[in-house]
């Protein structure tokens, strides 16, 4: 056993939770969810990740790495006016949609022919919010800003993967040492704690539906390339299956969707994990230990977060996105012929509209949609 196999499992694990921890914490504040509600949705998606990254690694003998969907917290995060009891029953919903995907190849090939430029410019749209809610914690605190802005930039020099964490670790290193926290918070073991759904039309349309649409588009279908890259025939179908089912069992704690990784799947499918391909699924199961060790002390981490300055957490969570930013907002550009109704689809998602109870994800995509319909009209006239 090489030990580039552990480090580079334990190293993704890590990147995958410690980045995007900041945007669990505030898609469940935008949903009012209790300390407890959130620390069970850390927990059970810690389980997930344990679960199907190793059922699926061991099962079929390749490095098949999964998380939970990022842009899909900055979707929730952005989305307002729903309750945690409403957005645990669109959770299921995205979860009985993956599974369906997983079962039925023709669902897949109609998901397939939404536009990459409109799925993208929502994606870019939802992204918007947290980047500027980054920028605007510079004057509220610019001495303890400033500096972590900088050692972001630094960091991303020479290694951007551990940008993000390097920013989390010396932000609340710094916190401490400044005084801008009052009191450490009590370790205990993590604890899952039941949520009853609400099945509400707008929570299924403005959050279950776009929901969907960016695990599938920025999630799965990349996270299966970079299988592909790697020389490896993911077994998509399967994957959607496992992932979906997890969905499902985990969403009523709080969880929302699991899927393909693509970042931490990056760190573990390459030569640096192993040089024999062969021998790289390995690093699997040891990736899955490691979210069962951060699951037991999940509870204890979300106390952590509840006492950091929030302009620590909007920072965190506005520089953990930057990068899926650009590269959404780089797909929604791409095609000439679509980069009006992407412009379209972008514009409308940053708004932050509501319309009859139903927020701006919904609405982008039915713009850009119909923009896309105008101008194939348009040829035909």
């Amino acid at each position: 056993m090489r030990s580039s196999v552990i480090a580079s499992a334990v190293v993704a694990a890590i990147v995958g939770f410690g980045g995007t921890l900041a945007l669990i914490i505030a898609a469940a504040q935008a949903l009012g969810a209790t300390q407890a509600q959130t620390a069970s949705w850390v927990t059970a998606l810690c389980l997930a990740m344990f679960i199907s990254t190793g059922f699926l690694s061991w099962r079929y003998k390749m490095p098949i790495i999964t998380a939970w969907s990022t842009p899909g917290l900055a979707l929730i995060g952005a989305s307002t006016g729903f309750t945690m009891q409403q957005g645990v029953g669109a959770f299921i919903v995205t979860a009985i949609a993956i599974i369906i995907t997983g079962l039925v190849k023709p669902v897949s090939g109609l998901v397939s022919k939404i536009p990459a430029s409109i799925a993208s410019g929502m994606l870019a749209g939802v992204l918007f919010a947290f980047l500027t809610g980054a920028a605007r914690t510079i004057p509220v605190d610019p001495l303890f800003v400033l500096p972590l802005v900088l050692l972001f930039f630094v960091i991303r020099l020479f290694n951007p993967a551990m940008a993000v964490l390097a920013v989390l670790s010396g932000g609340i290193l710094f916190a401490f040492l400044s005084g801008r926290v009052a009191s450490v918070p009590d370790i205990g073991l993590s604890t899952l704690t039941l949520i009853m759904p609400v099945f509400d039309t707008r929570a299924i349309i403005g959050i279950a539906l776009p929901l969907y649409l960016v695990t599938m588009a920025s999630q799965n279908l990349p996270g299966f390339a970079v299988l592909r890259a790697a020389g490896y025939e993911p077994p998509t179908a399967a994957a959607l299956r496992v992932t979906g089912l997890l969905s499902l069992l985990t969403a009523p704690f709080g969880a929302h969707t699991s899927n393909m990784a693509a970042i931490s799947a990056a760190i573990c499918t390459g030569p640096d994990a192993h040089p024999d391909p062969a021998q790289r699924w390995l690093t699997g199961p040891f990736y899955a230990l490691s979210y069962l060790i951060l699951a037991i002390f999940g509870a204890s981490l979300v106390a952590l977060f509840a006492v950091l300055p929030a302009p620590l957490i909007a920072l965190v969570a506005g520089l953990a996105l930057i990068g899926a930013f650009a590269n959404a907002l780089t797909i929604a550009l791409k095609n000439e012929t679509e980069r009006l109704a992407a412009v379209v689809t972008f514009a409308v998602t940053a708004s932050g509209i509501s319309i009859a109870g139903i927020g701006a994800a919904f609405w982008a995509l039915v713009a850009g949609l119909l923009v896309v319909a105008f101008d194939h009209a348009k040829k035909h006239i």
